[in-house]
């Protein structure tokens, strides 16, 4: 196995979200073995990137593991509604790219895939070469034209709407208005930025089989080009209804035909039984190093649930909340199974509903109010400090407490007026809001979930002696109708992230794809083109200031702590590795096998 590591300015400064998380994938006890952190410590493997096993034969063995109880919803996770850890933990099984984050956000390039290399700055161009023997698992090469369709669903647009559901908006298509040039077939494929992008070693790894959507869509893959290139509307909306629609699975427990999912990855998946299971089955086309171990079943096992199941023998890998009880019913079971800890590049906030017609959105002075009774302390102290003694609140979004720079970022972004329950002033707020006490605000995430209860409860606690009525509205369907529909006043959840500098963008800014409650600032969004449009890491930090202060000034929402993490497996297991990173305990799956 091949492994290069990349710089990535500002990498440890800027640690923005990339996907959502129902947050029971990280949490900390007392570690009780070396563990990856993610202020750059290396584990006991020596190294933060996949470790090489060298020559590997399959071993015929079912390995069980969980991230949590949400249905797997398709195929293509790249869309808003889809987009989470939850369908990343299996997607990332099934299709490879050109690099991958370490345990400690860490960019390496994947060089059994292929490789990248910077041309030149001015203007920036960048270089892909993926290596020959890359191919689906239909035996069709993975080439430029599956790279041009993925440019192309962050460029076209039909009139003033994205003709491709893609949750990055057109941000790429903005930042590369020529799009990959290459042949048809090529192996090979360049990239011309308009100008300087600090993540451009993270912006093309990853695309899907263009072959397939041509087909799909009544097309040859020569007619898919030459549509793209021309950015024809019309002949490219059959292609962008299947992109949209046809890897998704509306119906649980139905696969797509393997036809249309082929796998470019370790694993294909072979059968889904809905509530219950995903199962992963070696690719017998796979180009790599071969999976360690035959089979891979991901259950759907709520964080609550999962260390029983790991007692069990239900699963064999898990990531759960970690809980004085749950780090207590783990101990109990040393000798069987291990346990790490570290630090988490997941971090749990409370969104504010902007929506026209939201009136939390429309009243800074309302939401003043609601952040002053927060027990942001209270929560910390409660339900974090005791599986991780170190736990504080978090009062920024871009930076983590255990980073470099935290310290700087905040006392220049924020004075510290939430940081404990002030219920006078809340009500004073209230008061200055205008608006009908006991005042209704809608707390919506995803159930079940045992750690966010407990937050909604002590927030109504508070909340309701200043005069809300907090109202519990936690449903299982949060991520893919809750949040996206915006029925909801505050949202509670994670984003979970890696080494991306420019990420936030598509969270913050004016109608970005992952801005759920369409939060708009020209301050916001001018200070994230500067960020994201130089490679100057002085000039991204003040930026970052910028942003950060704006974000509280406004109330866009409230951050409340960064997440610890454990990961808890059967003793009998090697390789398993805990990553600081959204890519969950499963980044290196394929490595995973039981010892004979």
């Amino acid at each position: 196995m091949k492994i290069r590591k990349m710089a990535a300015p500002f990498a440890v400064l800027m640690s923005a979200s990339l996907v959502l998380a129902a947050c029971g994938t990280s949490e900390e006890p007392e570690t009780t073995e070396t563990s990856t952190a993610a202020n750059g410590e290396q584990d006991d493997a020596g190294t933060t990137a996949k470790v090489d096993l060298g020559e590997v034969t399959t071993k015929e063995d079912t390995i069980y593991y969980s991230l949590g109880g949400e249905e797997w919803l398709g195929y293509n996770g790249n869309t808003p509604e889809t987009y989470s850890t939850y369908n990343s933990v299996v997607n990332e099984r099934l299709i490879e790219g050109f690099m991958y984050f370490g345990t400690d956000g860490t960019i390496y390039q994947n060089e059994n895939f292929g490789s990248f290399k910077l041309l030149g700055e001015d203007p920036m161009t960048v270089e892909y070469t993926i290596n020959d023997n890359v191919t689906w698992s239909d035996g069709t090469p993975v080439a430029y034209e599956d790279y041009l369709l993925e440019w192309a669903a962050q460029k076209i647009q039909d009139g003033d709407n994205q003709l491709f559901n893609h949750v990055g908006g057109l941000d790429f298509g903005d930042r590369v208005p020529d799009g990959p040039q290459g042949e048809i077939g090529g192996k090979t494929f360049t990239i011309e930025y308009k100008d300087p992008y600090p993540d451009y070693q993270l912006q093309v790894s990853t695309a899907f089989p263009a072959h397939v959507v041509a087909e799909q869509a009544g097309m040859t893959i020569d007619e898919l080009v030459a549509a793209i290139q021309d950015e024809d509307i019309d002949a490219l909306k059959p292609a962008a209804e299947f992109w949209n629609e046809g890897w998704l699975s509306p119906t649980p427990g139905q696969l797509p035909d393997a036809s249309i999912i082929p796998s470019n990855g370790p694993y294909v998946l072979t059968s889904w039984e809905a509530g219950q299971s995903l199962t992963l089955e070696a690719n017998e086309s796979y180009w790599g190093t071969p999976p360690a171990t035959s089979t891979l079943v991901y259950r759907f096992v709520a964080p609550e649930a999962q260390v029983q199941a790991l007692t069990n023998g239900d699963l064999n890998v898990i990531e759960p909340q970690a809980t004085v009880d749950t780090v207590a019913q783990i101990e109990a079971l040393a000798g069987s199974v291990n346990l790490i800890s570290g630090d988490s590049l997941t971090w749990e906030h409370l969104d504010f509903n902007f929506r026209e017609g939201n009136e939390m959105g429309e009243n800074l002075a309302l939401r003043e109010a609601f952040a002053m009774c927060v027990p942001r302390q209270d929560i910390v102290d409660r339900l974090i400090k005791p599986v991780s003694p170190d736990a504080e609140i978090m009062n920024a979004r871009e930076v983590f407490p255990f980073q470099m720079r935290y310290d700087e970022v905040v006392s220049a972004a924020y004075d510290g007026r939430y940081d404990t329950v002030n219920l006078d002033g809340a009500k004073a707020k209230l008061e200055e809001a205008g608006v009908e006490t006991p005042f209704t605000v809608r707390i919506g995430y995803s159930q079940p979930n045992a750690r966010r209860d407990d937050e909604v409860n002590l927030i109504k606690e508070s909340c309701d002696q200043a005069g809300f009525n907090v109202e519990n509205v936690g449903s299982p369907e949060f991520f893919s109708e809750t949040l996206p529909n915006g029925d909801y006043d505050v949202a509670l959840f994670a984003w979970a992230g890696s080494g991306q500098i420019v990420s936030g963008q598509n969270i913050y800014s004016t109608d970005a794809p992952q801005n759920y409650g369409e939060f708009s600032s020209d301050a916001v969004d001018i200070a994230w083109q500067a960020l994201g449009s130089t490679l100057d890491t002085a000039q991204q930090l003040e930026q970052t200031k910028i942003i950060e202060k704006e974000l509280w000034d406004q109330l866009f929402g409230i951050p409340l702590f960064a997440h610890p993490g454990i990961t808890a497996y059967d003793a009998t297991l090697s390789n398993v590795r805990r990553t600081a990173t959204q890519s969950t305990v499963a980044w290196n799956a394929e490595q995973w096998v039981r010892a004979e």
